[in-house]
């Protein structure tokens, strides 16, 4: 059974699913679906053409599924996806898509997502991510599998972050940051790969050595971007565990437009 509180606006059209509950004084929209499981507290705006999936935990004072932040749009039906067992804190914003690009906002599963954050239009965050508190993301960022943002990250529009990486407290991006870096400053520099994160997650020994590798052809051998990725790709050679980890490498840095470059 679904759980509505009396004070709460819940739109007849609105797709709610079993066991749903929401909380005191909270708006949702008539194009709004949301799974089972799923629990929305007090004093939240949930509108546009949104989709929640089963079990997300979403706190009070959020919206969620507003109108994009840019003045191009012209009221079309984008959309905002979120995926399951998310759990999003207080005062978040997370805006729908824009035609100017896919129209969806896009959230996968299992994030853990802390109080003011902003996603803005057409942003697509993969599951397993940390974002710390007051973390921003301009429109049209990409977020990889396992990202870390330390708290007060701000990340520019179009930047791309690849998985396993990770930022300090404070940090801007300019630039693309590869899988597994983890960086810090204003704007962003890479200090170190994110070892002790990929111990946690399983990564063999081997594994972990190959992202050394990595790490030294970016960062310590004074090689272009061009040289780095061939000296990249000789790694599964010595390291065929990571041949996974060194194509996701590749394949990121093959993506990284010339002009906006990576973080180094």
């Amino acid at each position: 059974m679904t759980g509505i509180h009396s004070t709460a606006l819940v739109d007849p059209a609105a797709q709610l699913g079993s066991s749903v509950s929401v909380g005191p004084y909270t708006v949702i929209g008539p194009h709004v679906r949301i799974g089972a499981g799923t629990t929305i507290g007090a004093h939240c705006v949930i509108e546009g053409h949104t989709t929640i999936g089963r079990d997300n935990r979403i706190f009070q004072f959020n919206s969620l599924g507003a109108i994009p932040q840019d003045k191009k749009y012209a009221g079309e039906p984008c959309e905002l996806v979120i995926g399951d067992r998310n759990t999003v804190r207080e005062f978040c914003t997370f805006n729908i898509g824009s035609p100017g690009d896919s129209g969806v906002t896009r959230v996968g599963n299992d994030n853990w997502i802390m109080a003011y954050v902003h996603l803005a239009h057409d942003c697509d965050v993969g599951s397993h991510t940390i974002f710390a508190n007051n973390s921003q993301l301009a429109g049209h960022v990409s977020v990889g599998d396992w990202v870390i943002l330390g708290g007060f990250t701000v990340v520019h529009q179009f930047v791309r972050l690849g998985a396993h990486s990770m930022t300090a407290m404070c940090t801007l991006l300019f630039a693309d940051l590869p899988p597994f870096v983890m960086s810090q400053g204003q704007p962003a520099a890479a200090r170190s790969m994110n070892f002790e994160g990929l111990r946690r997650r399983g990564f063999s020994a081997d594994r972990i050595a190959a992202v050394k590798g990595m790490h030294k052809a970016l960062y310590r051998e004074d090689l272009t971007l061009e040289q780095a990725r061939a000296r990249i790709a000789t790694l599964t050679v010595q390291h065929p565990e990571a041949e996974t980890d060194v194509q996701m490498m590749l394949g990121f840095l093959e993506a990284t437009s010339p002009q906006r470059g990576i973080v180094r």
